[in-house]
């Protein structure tokens, strides 16, 4: 008996929206401590010392090598790859031939002349797919997350964020940093062990991380947060990593546009029907009328500037095609802080009578959420990823609005809760909605 497809799971689904929205899968799952401290003052070492995130287990390492391993990732994202050398790193967006996305991922272009695209499941599976479905001269080993996968990955991935940052890899380093651009790659050691890091920063500070062989992840963690405890620096868990994303603008999780049409139907009789796109879950107030309702263009989330028109890909027509239309601007948008407070109040009522549970400090409660957001009655946009950090002293979540109506400083009102009052998530108990009003803002500290 040949294993179950997506396409045979979702075959004689009468409504995709309401199937995916009663999967009991919940959030995305990073499988670490949610706390190690307690998440306020894990939360408080981001912005006055810092932190160490365990990024081991929850994301798939897929590596590529051979002679057309440019190609691939060329004709499958909107990227450019002209310049793309050994210890540089890039993002990746793979859309499909309507210019949805697909997944998003960060590329790192190893000393070895490989390639390591770190992501979710749904941009290694359609890079796999077309890499052997299609005339490319690579090969791919496709590094699991811990939940397809097991525990012992090829590399673990640390990442260590804040203003002491630098401070402490030097001190375990025993000698200055390599001079990195962002975005650019370096090697340094961690008390003698050989890493290799990228250089970013999240939530608005300095960071790097940083990765090596997963039999030294232990040995290196422990290093660092002996050495760096003078420094201030904290353990941060699956809580607060959760929260610092949003902060950050980063939209984690998109819906892989994939679920309807002829062209995508070989790629979905290739995907199994329990992984990653046949599980996840839909939340929030949005009751699209189709499952396109719920996908995203490179404007939707800040990518567009990243498309490179001069060479051909997937997409790209359909892209171009709308190139001069009106878009969605993904913006921040903080919550009034008396409407946190009525959701908090309502907790105290009988059982099913409160509102959706605000669960602190990120209220993530489904693999893909989509809460409404409204201007004066009128549909807008979305809200997705709410969350509370301390660096924006607010809560808050990522709006993907309508170019026209962003006014900065300007209210809004967002739905919190399900329609229906409880779906069959597993995360979701029986509430009713309410409206947060929220201020359009250019970041998340307003």
């Amino acid at each position: 008996m040949s294993q179950a497809t997506l396409e045979d799971k979702f075959a004689g689904v009468g409504n995709l929206r309401d199937a995916l929205r009663n999967s009991p899968t919940g959030f995305y799952q990073f499988l670490v401590p949610p706390e190690h401290s307690n998440w306020r003052d894990e939360q408080r070492a981001i912005v006055e010392t810092a932190v160490l995130f365990e990024q081991s287990f929850h994301m798939n390492d897929l590596y590529i090598s051979g002679a057309d391993k440019i190609r691939l990732l060329s004709d499958l994202s909107i990227n450019n790859y002209e310049n793309f050398k050994p210890m540089t790193a890039a993002q990746f967006v793979a859309c499909n031939e309507q210019g949805y996305i697909i997944g998003d991922a960060i590329v790192f272009h190893l000393q070895d002349g490989s390639l390591n695209l770190v992501c979710k499941p749904a941009a290694a599976n359609w890079v796999t797919f077309k890499a052997q479905t299609g005339n490319y001269d690579v090969e791919l080993y496709n590094d699991r997350r811990v939940l397809e996968g097991n525990q012992q990955r090829r590399c673990y991935r640390l990442q260590i964020q804040g203003p002491n940052s630098y401070k402490i890899l030097e001190k375990l380093n025993k000698a200055p940093l390599p001079e990195t651009r962002f975005f650019g790659m370096c090697e340094f050691s961690i008390d003698g062990y050989q890493v290799t890091a990228l250089r970013h920063g999240m939530s608005g500070v300095a960071g790097m991380e940083f990765w090596g062989p997963f039999e030294e992840r232990e040995a290196v963690r422990t290093a660092l947060l002996k050495g760096g405890a003078e420094f201030g620096l904290k353990a941060a868990g699956g809580r607060v990593y959760s929260a610092t994303g949003p902060e950050s603008g980063w939209v984690g999780s998109v819906m892989p546009a994939i679920y309807e049409g002829e062209d995508m139907q070989a790629y979905r009789q290739w995907l199994p029907a329990d992984g990653f796109e046949g599980s996840l879950s839909i939340g929030g107030s949005l009751m699209g009328e189709k499952i396109e309702d719920y996908y995203m263009d490179p404007w939707d989330l800040g990518y567009h500037r990243l498309i490179h028109w001069q060479h051909d890909f997937i997409g790209r027509e359909a892209l171009l095609a709308k190139r001069e239309l009106p878009h969605r601007k993904k913006i921040w948008l903080r919550w009034r802080s008396e409407d946190v407070e009525k959701i908090y109040g309502s907790f105290y009522q009988p059982a099913g009578q409160g509102y959706k549970y605000l669960e602190a400090p990120a209220a993530h409660y489904a693999t893909i959420p989509y809460d409404e957001v409204r201007l004066n009655g009128l549909l807008i946009g979305v809200a997705v990823y709410a969350a509370y950090t301390v660096g924006a002293a607010s809560w808050f979540s990522i709006g993907i609005i309508d170019e026209d109506k962003v006014e900065f400083g300007k209210e809004v009102e967002i739905t919190w809760g399900e329609p229906e009052g409880v779906t069959g998530k597993l995360t979701v108990e029986p509430h009713k909605q309410t409206t947060i009003r929220a201020v359009m803002s250019k970041t998340a500290q307003g």
